[in-house]
């Protein structure tokens, strides 16, 4: 089963890392994201632009709006995410407990099954097996 592990933390805090702290930290990830593909179960992995760089697409009763931004203010933002592919959800939530303590500060990792709508445009990625 393919899960999503998205990342949400304070982007203001995060944004305000020093380049050896951001260093530090990608290193510290990097070594998770190492042991995951060694395993053959990372799939994608996204580190998002900050929230300013956003744009939303809001559907309502009165059409589709267009708004900069995120669509949800919260204290924390939805910084990035992973995809891997585990047996179980005690496997998924052990990888983002590993990821979470890489991560220094507070801040959630929100783990999701996903499933493979267009499963044709697989061949073009690389996919864990």
């Amino acid at each position: 089963m393919l899960y999503a592990i998205l990342c949400y933390n304070d982007e203001d805090a995060v944004a305000a890392w020093s380049k050896e702290e951001d260093d530090a930290v990608m290193a510290r990830l990097a070594a998770v994201e190492d042991g995951l593909a060694a395993a053959g179960r990372l799939g994608p992995v996204a580190r998002l632009l900050p929230t300013t760089a956003a744009t939303t697409l809001r559907k309502g009763k009165d059409g589709v709006v267009v708004l900069d931004g995120p669509f949800a203010e919260t204290k924390e933002q939805f910084l990035g995410f992973f995809v891997v592919d585990c047996a179980s959800l005690d496997e998924a939530i052990a990888a983002a407990r590993d990821l979470a303590v890489a991560n220094p500060g507070m801040g959630a990792y929100e783990i999701r099954p996903v499933a493979i709508f267009k499963p044709r445009n697989l061949a073009t990625h690389d996919r864990p097996r």
